[in-house]
């Protein structure tokens, strides 16, 4: 089985937990990506997802919020060197789509469901189709 290391992405957005929705937001969108790590200086405190905006959007909290405000605090991370299937199972069994990724400590990437699934489908085309 492959390991996180292999398939996540390292090219990370992060942003402050003062910073504004709206522009974290907009990052999202030209970056084409459904999570920011939220990082107070080298330290994860929490990340800001697609579900994040939605919630925000939903309640009204849009204008005059931070990614401080509605982040999910403390997300649990995986370790580079831990199997694919031991971050599925973590997504499925706590409800998230993206898992952030350390290497002794330290942030270093990125695993989302997305991730996961191109690994299992690359595995499973036929070679030579």
């Amino acid at each position: 089985m492959a390991i996180v290391g292999g398939i996540m992405s390292r090219d990370l957005l992060a942003a402050e937990p003062g910073a504004a929705i709206a522009d974290v937001v907009r990052q999202m969108h030209e970056r084409e990506v459904g999570a920011v790590l939220v990082l107070d200086g080298d330290r994860l405190v929490g990340i800001f997802t697609e579900r994040d905006v939605l919630h925000a959007a939903a309640t009204g909290k849009l204008e005059g919020s931070t990614v401080g405000d509605l982040m999910s605090r403390h997300p649990e991370t995986i370790d580079s060197s831990d199997t694919t299937g031991h971050a599925a199972a973590m997504m499925i069994h706590g409800g998230f789509r993206h898992l952030p990724v350390e290497d002794g400590g330290k942030l270093v990437g990125i695993v989302s469901i997305r991730d996961l699934m191109r690994h299992v489908l690359d595995d499973e085309i036929p070679r030579g189709a």
